[in-house]
């Protein structure tokens, strides 16, 4: 690779996904505000802090291709975030129960060095199952769950709380979506393969 690959993220979750592709890339702390933007649709929400991520690491590596990443979940036009509170945490699982999730992520490859961002979104539709409130406290004791959009992990005991997901990525979910990254990765003259 000509020019360094960095993930714009201190998500241990990106980081062990960015890792299954074999490259060598370092990690960034993108330090952005993610408050959403009065009137905002949840998936240009997810899609502006990507972009917002790789920018803001873009000052420190100038010659990198930046990887940002974000995700929103969301279920009748309310975006649900990362609860950060075991309490928060329990009202969005209850919120959840029985209803299908879409959780968009947004992913952009940042060329710092031309300035070019390349910006996808891939939704996942989850359907949470009915869950009493047993379960919920359950899950949440085992897992506590809170840095992630919806309060579940799918890639650990989570899945436990899903009925079906529907989506053309499963790493999508977890909050970095490989294919449409290789796909994008290609077109910047990387090799993944």
């Amino acid at each position: 690779m000509s020019q360094k690959l960095i993930l714009a993220s201190t998500s241990p979750y990106r980081r062990e996904l960015l890792g299954r592709l074999c490259l060598p890339f370092e990690v960034a702390n993108p330090q952005t505000d993610e408050s959403e933007l009065p009137g905002e649709t949840p998936e240009t929400l997810a899609l502006r802090l990507s972009e917002a991520k790789a920018r803001a690491v873009a000052e420190t590596y100038p010659d990198a291709l930046i990887i940002g990443s974000d995700q929103v979940a969301t279920v009748d036009g309310q975006i649900f975030g990362k609860p950060g509170t075991h309490e928060r945490a329990v009202t969005q699982l209850r919120a959840l129960s029985g209803k299908t999730v879409n959780f968009f992520t947004g992913l952009c490859l940042l060329n710092a060095r031309t300035g070019i961002a390349d910006l996808r979104g891939v939704p996942t539709l989850v359907t949470f199952r009915e869950l009493n409130d047993s379960e919920i406290e359950n899950y949440l004791r085992r897992e506590p769950a809170y840095n992630c959009a919806g309060s579940a992990k799918s890639e650990g005991l989570g899945i436990a709380l899903l009925q079906s997901m529907k989506g053309e990525d499963p790493n999508a979910l977890v909050g970095l979506p490989l294919i449409a990254l290789c796909d994008m990765l290609r077109r910047q003259g990387v090799a993944v393969l």
